[in-house]
């Protein structure tokens, strides 16, 4: 297994992408922290990876909110010894034209998705600097590379979160720091399956591959740019969308 005596912590890893990204990363050998705000469907995705013989920490914590993403940072390392891999994977959605939506929607969307991603890195990387190494993958979407309906807010965050990326990748390069950005498509997962009928149809359309992309696929990409294969890779952004937007 490549990720033995590894220690990756995920973000939004009670579900979709997020859990995904924790079994790919578990399977490979390393031991995964899961982190998230929901305490019961995280537990249950931590005794599901347990029963394959995966390492998992399951921790609850808000990603907005400094103080407890610093502690269940320095949780962490203690009971694991280190964070090799960082996985900023947790994001919400707000939908809505511009002129409806609550000033409330457009700063929980920012707040959690792209807040979020500065938080853990910032707590993490102290650790990274000592170490000298780590991989962080931020996980933006094709959203934020093209914008869409009804989703301003949310192609904000997922676009500064691609900004980010590259201006971090710039000042951790030095320590065998790398970082790097996967933008999903349309993938199926229970965030994607709330649209409406008429949103699926109109996005399956416009996908060249004519099918909706599978979490594990994104998960096979963040686990590449983990590996020592992708060590000369750095702030860059990987699409994930089945050719939904070149």
């Amino acid at each position: 297994m490549i990720f033995t005596k590894r220690v990756a912590l995920i973000t939004g890893a009670s579900q979709g992408i997020g859990e995904a990204i924790a079994e790919e990363l578990g399977r490979a050998g390393s031991a995964v922290v899961l982190v998230d705000i929901q305490r019961d469907k995280l537990g249950k995705v931590a005794e599901r990876l347990s029963s394959e013989g995966i390492k998992a920490l399951p921790l609850v914590a808000d990603v907005t909110r400094f103080d407890q993403v610093n502690e269940v940072t320095e949780k962490a390392i203690r009971e694991l010894g280190k964070i090799d891999f960082l996985i900023n994977n947790a994001g919400i959605t707000r939908d809505s034209l511009l002129l409806r939506m609550k000033e409330e929607d457009w700063d929980l969307v920012l707040a959690v998705n792209l807040k979020g991603a500065f938080n853990f890195s910032r707590a993490v990387l102290k650790h990274m600097f000592s170490t000298r190494f780590g991989r962080i993958v931020n996980v933006s979407s094709v959203v934020g590379l093209m914008g869409n309906f009804g989703q301003a807010n949310y192609a904000a965050s997922k676009a500064g979160l691609i900004g980010f990326s590259k201006s971090l990748a710039r000042e951790v390069a030095p320590r065998g720091i790398t970082v790097n950005c996967v933008a999903p498509g349309y993938i199926a997962t229970q965030m994607t399956e709330k649209l409406p009928d008429e949103v699926k149809k109109a996005f399956l359309e416009i996908i060249p591959m004519k099918r909706f992309g599978l979490p594990v696929e994104v998960a096979w990409v963040v686990k590449f740019l983990c590996s020592d294969e992708a060590a000369y890779i750095t702030g860059q952004v990987i699409s994930v969308n089945g050719g939904m937007y070149m």
